[in-house]
């Protein structure tokens, strides 16, 4: 069961902190809370309030200030009781009533689909954070509760839910640098998503607890014994840890390693007074182990994009065992522990606006790239894209670093310095050698950007295929969308039109607006032509609406040919998806035999009171019916034909042999979660072979989406084969 947090909990944490808190508004705040929400339980059978009390203690643990701990009391009343924000503002005032809405407002978004409520509901989070980070702060330790209690919810949440957390959560406490919370979430959402691959490394770590907490211990010590007569300002503190469950499969997974193999699974970290101890240090450390060549790193000359900063070092100890030294001051330190939440846990508010705005930077990025964007689900793709937790430094020819994502290009390099320098690029130089626009930068190559002097100069549309950061294709889209709306409209139409014609749509010319309506909609176009100026600039990608346009297309119009067919078998009954030749009233089931999908050959069988069993011309039963040739069971063998006038989902299983490794079931529920297929069962065993069997039963539309899944699954590295399961 969960922890059973309670108010004297807060209450003594509270007292034990240094911090000055308002207990009395705080109790105020729970009682307020606890009687809002009497009587209602959560999944784990526990009473409502615990929840609200657990995000209130972790924000606690972050050193947050009395309204925000207030408002995580608070936080679910107005969405799930009667209680209004009126009613909060006046009790607790404007501030508490703020955050309190804040929150809840991430939870209210009616839209389309799953997709697009996610994507709004994201679109929400940028926005608040940006008035005010602690409603974001509040929202991550909620999801950090909820994620340590997501077993009492069922599977298929657990999977959406983990999926969610990997892609946008985390990322977003990386970024606001809030290394804890970020690793929880991670190692949990890993749980729930490769269950077999964490318990394995799980079990690894374990067998060698003892050998690593001696190693880390024997490390501390040497290193405490030859600082002892150095000149620190005070002794330095010296503590080691093992890297997260996640961070090492990452690594493994990456490599391609084996976990003996990883060179910073074990991490010493050294906290010193001042910035010329932490080089005096590091000075110290090569001096007693042997540094691995091109594994250091200075984020203290140039920290990450969330300030952390600290110096890396990978060096061989006792018995050629590598580890981590991580050399950083106390304030570094804070940083990197609490991130943007250190401002309140050691200097009570935002007491250095500019470090604070500096910090917020990629939001008001984020949310100025999804504007010129007319996808609503662009949003999701800048969270896991920019925001994920690697990046790339490269400097200016002046010394000056710059921060991307990995496999960022020369032209996100040249917007990240400046618009104009992006929109007048012509060229680049790394290290002194030119190279081509679409070259992917490394971490420490000093780029060198070569710009058009002709007034007139902008961007080529071919650079929104080779942009990787979110920020380098708004404003390239910003651009085309300013620079010439005719033309736009006219590429647009061109472009809609291409696609159109690959996929045999269609659509006469005074029924395209209607047609298309739902779309506008969704990218906000008044008129045809805004919805082709869209196209033109790349604010709407086609790529993403041609599956939805084309199964639309089937269900509108029929061509004439298609018309014909239909006509020709009469009288004709639907059921469930099924055509049935002469038959009136009819039950309709699918065989478990063969699991027929819509686009399979399929045939009718007349059961004795149990209507039309469906099933597929290669289905064992029916062949060995045609074999036996027995007139009167053939009679009972009937045509019967798939309709696209319904869309019909059934179950069908997989079979997925591949080489056994670890990730292995993780990379195949990726495929599966990404294309939105629900999943009904799966298990995996180990073959004698050194293979592994990932069996899994799903509900699909089609053999269509059938195909494109299992092309997909051959790509996964190790696939030796993957077959639809027949019995």
């Amino acid at each position: 069961m969960d922890t059973e947090y309670t108010i004297d909990m807060i209450i003594q944490k509270i007292l034990t902190d240094d911090k000055q808190y308002d207990l009395s508004k705080i109790i105020t705040s729970y009682e307020f809370a606890a009687k809002a929400h009497e009587g209602q339980k959560r999944s784990s059978g526990q009473p409502y309030i615990i929840h609200p009390l657990a995000v209130a203690y972790i924000l606690l643990e972050l050193g947050m200030d009395t309204d925000t701990i207030c408002a995580a009391l608070l936080h679910d009343v107005v969405e799930d009781t009667p209680v209004t924000t009126e009613e909060v503002r006046k009790k607790f005032g404007q501030d508490v009533a703020m955050l309190v809405d804040g929150v809840t407002k991430l939870n209210q978004v009616p839209m389309f689909n799953k997709e697009e409520q996610q994507a709004e509901n994201v679109r929400k989070m940028m926005l608040a954070m940006s008035q005010d980070i602690r409603v974001i702060i509040i929202k991550l330790a909620d999801r950090l509760h909820n994620m340590r209690t997501l077993k009492f919810r069922p599977g298929i949440k657990q999977r959406n839910t983990a999926h969610e957390t990997m892609n946008i959560y985390a990322p977003i406490a990386h970024r606001l640098g809030m290394r804890g919370i970020k690793e929880e979430l991670e190692d949990l959402a890993f749980h729930y998503l490769d269950p077999f691959a964490y318990s394995e490394i799980e079990h690894i770590l374990e067998l060698k607890k003892k050998e690593r907490e001696e190693f880390i211990t024997s490390i501390k010590e040497t290193i405490a014994s030859r600082f002892r007569d150095q000149d620190f300002e005070k002794p330095p503190h010296i503590d080691g840890r093992v890297k997260s469950i996640y961070s090492i499969y990452k690594k493994m997974f990456v490599s391609h390693k084996s976990i003996e193999e990883i060179y910073d699974r074990y991490a010493v970290r050294i906290i010193v007074s001042t910035v010329g101890e932490c080089y005096n240090a590091l000075g110290l450390v090569h001096d007693m182990f042997r540094p691995i060549p091109n594994r250091f790193k200075d984020y203290i000359s140039t920290p990450k994009a969330n300030m952390y900063q600290s110096l890396h070092t990978t060096v061989l100890g006792k018995m050629g065992i590598p580890f981590e030294i991580q050399i950083r001051t106390w304030d570094m330190h804070a940083t990197a522990e609490y991130g943007i939440a250190a401002h309140w846990k050691y200097k009570e508010g935002i007491s250095h606006s500019d470090k604070m705005d500096q910090r917020l930077a990629w939001v008001r990025q984020v949310i100025e790239a999804q504007q010129t964007s007319d996808d609503v689900e662009e949003i999701v793709r800048i969270i896991k894209n920019d925001l994920a937790p690697e990046d790339i430094v490269v400097m200016t020819p002046m010394g000056d670093s710059v921060s991307l994502p990995v496999d960022s290009t020369v032209i996100d390099f040249a917007y990240r310095i400046h618009t104009q320098i992006g929109h007048k690029t012509v060229g680049a130089k790394i290290d002194g050698k030119l190279v081509p626009l679409d070259y992917k930068l490394k971490t420490g190559q000093i780029c060198e950007i070569m710009t058009s002097n002709e007034p007139d100069k902008g961007p080529n549309r071919s650079w929104l295929n080779i942009a990787r950061t979110n920020e380098a294709k708004s404003k390239i889209r910003s651009w085309f969308k300013k620079a010439n709306r005719e033309e736009n409209i006219a590429v647009g139409k061109t472009a809609l039109e291409k696609e159109f014609k690959h996929f045999k749509i269609r659509v006469p010319e005074d029924e395209l607006e209607e047609f298309l309506g739902d779309d506008l909609k969704r990218h906000n176009c008044m008129t045809l032509e805004d919805f082709y100026a869209s196209i033109g600039y790349g604010g709407i990608m086609l790529s993403k609406i041609m599956p939805r346009l084309q199964d639309k297309y089937k269900k509108l119009y029929r061509t004439d040919e298609e018309e014909k067919e239909t006509a020709v078998i009469k009288p004709v009954r639907k059921s469930s998806g099924i055509i049935l030749d002469k038959i009136e009233d009819c039950t309709v089931k699918f065989s478990q035999c063969c699991n027929p999908l819509p686009g399979d050959e399929i045939v009718g069988f007349i059961t004795r009171g149990h209507g039309i069993s469906v099933h597929t011309v290669n289905c064992t039963n029916y062949l060995a019916a045609v074999k036996r040739n027995d007139p009167e069971e053939l009679a009972r063998w009937m045509d019967v034909q798939w309709t696209d006038s319904e869309q019909t989902s059934l179950q069908t299983s997989i079979e997925v042999i591949a080489l056994d490794r670890v990730g292995l079931v993780f990379d195949i529920a990726a495929v599966l979660t990404e294309a939105r297929i629900p999943i009904i069962h799966s298990s995996s065993r180990k073959l004698k072979n050194g293979n592994a069997l990932f069996e899994a039963t799903m509900t699909i539309a089609g053999t269509d989406q059938l195909k494109s899944v299992v092309e997909k699954l051959k790509h996964i590295k190790g696939v030796v084969s993957v077959e639809r399961a027949r019995t």
